[in-house]
């Protein structure tokens, strides 16, 4: 009898375990279907995004009309308004003030370099004159880097001062001599970091800090960095300036320029800029532009990679006379390059000389065969070889070129996404037939 209690109490035991079991797992069920009712497809996960997501999706939504995955090239020159009291309601109303393609870009552009906002170009040099015409008046003084882009150097040399305003080139390696440099009338220092050729780099925190000290605006070229690299914003810099020409496009396909402002204020008197100049970015170019940038960041680890290769090489090669890379042990501002740039990641761009001068310098470059092109451009998906002193730096001043070292027989590399293996035979095979 006793035995037969156990047994009862068992399989009463057991029915309960069951139906317990059975209730959990419908309400289990219920549970889940709540959950999966609550999500819903085209929104996004909750939680902050990976910067590669945010290379492909910022500043992108689907077409409202069509679902489209991307926004369309919108190539008109007007736009309808719903009436008089509702004009600009939807935001646009001429084209050469805004156009939804290159807004979506300008939008993409800013929340990748952490600005309040940006503004598009129709070249990277029309950012520039924008960035210098917003900042500045008749009188003003600029204290800027006596190592940047070649056109940079002209318009501030030539028609700006024809203005009336004054600049003066310095050493950007040193910050006090920035700050012995500062005038009572000056509004502007203007850096490029890393240089265009010879790759010196600015402290940014710390000039951020000068000029904020003083109450300048530091405006800085970050083209050859990119976001990936650095984002000036972050260091303390008002105004960026990109030539999305280079690794934005990283085709080859498009001219193009951007200003990321630091605040709303500076962000719109760099609207009034483009507007009143007239120099937005087409919007065939601002799509084209919103496509290649997704890429950016696959593409600019690639060509780090390759450039440490190439320039490890170099420095390794008995001809080779001066190799200079933020990469290398050997680079002069190492620690700031480890300090200031992203990730271990120091850029695609190097640049060398060879032993033998001139002569030797532009056998070098008549000479390099495939998968190196010589022409000018950088930051492309091709490997680029440029002789500055011809090419993108004629336009400085003789003298001026020579002070920061950039030679007739300079050469400068922009390093693609191609084999390694393949970009260093090609430098060995010219390198070796030099006498």
């Amino acid at each position: 009898t006793s035995a037969k209690r156990r047994r009862h109490s068992m399989m009463l035991a057991s029915r309960s375990l069951s139906h317990s079991r059975a209730t959990t797992s419908v309400l289990s069920r219920r549970c889940g279907a709540c959950r999966s009712l609550a999500l819903k497809s085209g929104e996004w996960i909750d939680g902050d995004l990976g910067y590669d997501t945010k290379l492909v999706h910022s500043g992108v939504k689907p077409d409202p009309v069509t679902g489209a995955i991307l926004t369309p090239i919108y190539q008109s020159t007007t736009y309808i308004q719903e009436s008089v009291d509702k004009y600009l309601e939807k935001g646009f109303s001429y084209a050469r003030t805004n156009n939804p393609t290159v807004t979506a870009l300008e939008n993409k552009i800013a929340e990748l370099e952490s600005g309040a906002g940006a503004s598009c170009f129709g070249t990277g040099m029309a950012a520039t004159i924008s960035v210098i015409s917003g900042m500045m008046n008749t009188g003003d003084h600029c204290v800027i880097t006596n190592c940047s882009y070649g056109g940079t150097n002209r318009a501030c040399r030539t028609m700006f001062t024809d203005m009336g305003m004054s600049f003066d080139f310095i050493d950007f390696t040193d910050v006090k001599n920035i700050e012995a440099h500062i005038k009572p009338n000056t509004k502007l220092i203007f850096s490029e970091t890393p240089a265009n050729p010879t790759l010196t780099l600015t402290d940014l925190p710390a000039v951020s800090a000068l000029a904020k000290s003083r109450g300048l605006i530091h405006v800085c070229d970050s083209t050859f960095a990119t976001p990936v690299i650095q984002k000036p914003i972050e260091l303390g810099v008002d105004l960026v300036i990109q030539s999305t020409t280079k690794y934005y496009d990283g085709h080859n396909i498009t001219v193009g320029g951007a200003v990321i402002a630091a605040t709303k204020e500076l962000h719109e008197r760099i609207k009034h800029m483009q507007n009143v100049h007239g120099n937005i970015m087409s919007p065939q170019n601002a799509f084209y532009t919103l496509q290649t940038a997704k890429t950016m960041g696959l593409r600019v680890k690639q060509q780090c990679e390759n450039a440490q290769a190439v320039a490890e090489f170099l420095e390794g090669h008995p001809k080779v006379d001066v190799v200079r890379y933020p990469g290398l042990e050997s680079f002069p501002q190492r620690e700031l390059a480890v300090r200031q740039h992203k990730a271990g990641l120091h850029g695609g761009m190097l640049w060398f000389e060879v032993k033998g001068g001139t002569a030797a310098g532009r056998a070098l470059m008549d000479s390099i065969q495939r998968p190196w092109s010589l022409c000018e451009n950088l930051g492309a998906i091709e490997s680029i070889c440029t002789c500055p002193a011809v090419m993108t730096h004629a336009n400085m001043l003789s003298e001026d070129r020579l002070k920061v070292g950039i030679t007739d027989g300079f050469v400068r590399l922009s390093c693609g996404i191609e084999s390694k293996e393949d970009l260093i035979a090609s430098l060995k095979q010219s390198l070796d037939a030099l006498p």
